[in-house]
């Protein structure tokens, strides 16, 4: 059974150039790829190669390509079955997205036509239909159950043509994927992500090209207690799919959980890049460059480069409305409401923080982080009032979700909101509720896995230890935090700080040579790190 590799011409910015030089990542070259991908299917034997790119497209989350590859090959050879369900998955975004009414009923359109065609031609495998019932078992009764129990029947469903057809690696490859998106809430057992990576794994030593198996295996190991079993894949994919905006950035998940920051800075700019010019030559998928831009951003932080971060985040305001198929408001929203929140909290503008806009037209998810990080910065500048108005606005969020059961935005909501409380706990005087208030939340974090761009609340702890005056025991939770965060710039100055505090001088020169050695030639202005060459030349 012969093997297709995708070539696509699309004259993208160059994801190898930029790799090499984050300062030039606006380099082109004229031939880019999608990946491995061997997907047979009973269409016409012309139509395979546009089938496959369909479903490269697919495995690299580039959904609006994806759908245009497969409508336009439904347009072409209207007897291709798997054509319909190509439109149809492309209309479910598995890891993040939950699809509204009127993207579940055209999707079922697509797969009524998919099955009316398995029905009606005798060419159409079992196989094949294995794949149209799976993802009719996703669409299907969707006013009787909810997005999760429809999310594990497809998971069920796709085991079900996985176990049937054992060579059929992109059966494994998207049964892994439906894993992932089919895993509990709040899982700490972490059950689902390895058995997909045991899937994966396998697969990835057969099939070192697949684009998909690379992808997935990151998602698999994107918590800060796996992430170093992604790195193989990490250094992988962008080489896999170099054509894909998403497949270049994605390596970024797991060196930002693993304190690489320059390969992080490389990986998102190359993705921004590529994503402009893929917009150029009206492609889709231009909003996916505000996920990249949130990691860049990140990773600049914690190295000493505000100033580049800065500029982002200038650059953002500047830019044209986005709207992408997924999203009803403007994506730049997104940029608009975390990173100037993100950029005073790492840095510790706490009036900024305490005065930052509320984008009206934002997601609630984007209002409840700005909210949590207005309360944060107005304890912080010492109005607690101030503080609990902001959290009045979390818990109404949280309980708007509730109402509406979008379990995925009222955990969010909460998390915020339990935070904001320990602070405000704090700056009310009420030390000991204060921090076993935050422990609570460090420890749910840890056990869950903290997303990746944000502030651990383990972190947060140990800040309110030393603010306490208790060096020793904030020491030991920056030292916890750091295990999970590596290289983080607060974390690594915090213990610096604290262990001075302790009297431990040669452990504070450590955290502190970390800390500058990370930020070495980045020209920053920031205060700590100055604080902590001091200390060191100190030391000596």
């Amino acid at each position: 059974m012969r093997k297709l590799t995708l070539i696509l011409f699309i004259a993208a910015a160059c994801c190898l150039a930029a790799l090499a030089d984050d300062g030039n990542h606006h380099d082109e070259v004229t031939l880019d790829q999608l990946g491995t991908v061997h997907f047979p299917v009973s269409c016409k034997p012309e139509s395979q190669k546009n089938f496959e790119k369909g479903v490269a497209l697919l495995h690299s989350f580039w959904y609006e390509e994806s759908k245009k590859t497969f409508s336009e090959l439904a347009s072409h050879d209207p007897d291709c079955a798997m054509a319909h369900w190509g439109v149809a998955m492309s209309d479910w975004h598995q890891l993040w997205d939950h699809p509204n009414a009127g993207t579940i009923k055209s999707a079922s359109e697509e797969l009524r036509k998919a099955q009316n065609l398995s029905q009606s031609r005798a060419a159409v495998n079992d196989r094949e239909r294995g794949y149209i019932a799976a993802a009719d078992a996703f669409y299907s009764n969707s006013e009787r159950m909810d997005h999760e129990a429809r999310a594990r029947a497809y998971s069920s469903a796709m085991e079900r043509v996985y176990q049937q057809y054992p060579d059929d690696h992109e059966g494994a490859a998207f049964y892994a994927l439906s894993l992932l998106a089919s895993a509990p809430d709040n899982d700490t057992t972490f059950d689902n992500r390895k058995k997909a990576g045991a899937i994966l794994e396998k697969l990835f030593e057969i099939e070192p090209n697949h684009p998909g198996i690379a992808h997935y295996l990151i998602h698999a190991y994107d918590r800060p207690q796996l992430a170093q079993l992604g790195l193989p894949a990490a250094r992988r994919y962008a080489a896999i799919a170099p054509s894909a905006p998403h497949a270049v950035h994605m390596p970024s998940h797991i060196f930002a959980r693993v304190g690489d920051w320059q390969d992080s800075i490389k990986s998102n700019l190359a993705s921004i890049a590529l994503t402009r010019r893929a917009t150029e030559m009206k492609m889709g998928g231009g909003g996916h460059q505000f996920h990249a831009m949130d990691y860049l951003i990140y990773a600049y932080l914690q190295i000493g480069r505000e100033a580049d971060a800065w500029k982002v985040i200038e650059e953002v305001k500047t830019m044209p409305a986005t709207h992408m198929a997924s999203h009803g408001n403007d994506t730049r929203t997104f940029g608009m409401s975390k990173f100037p929140a993100m950029y005073a909290l790492e840095l510790h503008h706490w009036p900024d923080a305490a005065a930052l806009p509320v984008i009206a037209d934002a997601t609630p998810e984007d209002r409840a982080y700005t909210y949590w990080a207005k309360a944060i910065g107005s304890v912080r500048s010492g109005n607690v009032p101030e503080a609990k108005k902001d959290l009045a606005e979390i818990v109404a969020i949280k309980k708007d979700a509730l109402e509406k059961k979008k379990s995925y935005i009222s955990d969010e909501a909460e998390t915020y909101g339990n935070e904001a409380s320990a602070w405000i706990l704090l700056g009310e005087g009420k030390n000991d509720e204060a921090i076993a208030a935050m422990r609570k939340a460090a420890d749910h974090e840890d056990a869950v896995g903290q997303e990746q761009t944000s502030m651990p609340a383990r972190e947060m702890l140990a800040d309110m230890l030393l603010q306490m005056k208790l060096p020793d025991r904030a020491l030991a939770e920056y030292e916890a935090a750091l295990k999970l965060n590596p290289k983080r710039f607060d974390g690594l100055y915090g213990a610096g700080q604290a262990a001075e505090a302790a009297g431990q001088a040669p452990r504070a020169s450590e955290f502190y040579a970390s800390l500058v050695k990370d930020c070495e030639g980045a020209g920053s202005l920031r205060p700590e790190l100055a604080r902590a060459k001091q200390s060191i030349v100190a030391a000596k």
